[in-house]
């Protein structure tokens, strides 16, 4: 299995891809972290059998008032499971 592993963090570093296991607490505080970076492109919610719940699209433009309902609907996600996987996407770093 370990070599297993270590080609998939391979193969998400050529994405630019990063992923975080967070308990249901820990949710949203690492989501506005992910934001606040500005280097984040996607940023992906899954539960523990690695079930997509949300995705969430982030732009340059986006502020607080946008994405008020987007940190209501991942607040109410937190409730539904004790832990799940952040998946990001970032942004090239050549761009």
């Amino acid at each position: 299995m370990g070599q297993y592993s270590k080609n998939i963090i391979i193969e998400m570093e050529k994405q630019n891809k990063s992923e975080f296991k967070v308990t249901g607490e820990e949710l949203l505080g690492k989501i506005k972290e992910l934001i606040h970076e500005g280097n984040v492109r996607k940023i992906i919610i899954k539960n523990e059998k690695g079930e997509t719940y949300l995705e969430i699209p982030v732009t340059i433009g986006v502020i607080g008032a946008i994405l008020a309902p987007v940190f209501a609907a991942i607040g109410a996600l937190a409730a539904l499971a004790a832990n799940f996987t952040i998946e990001v996407e970032r942004k090239d770093e050549e761009n």
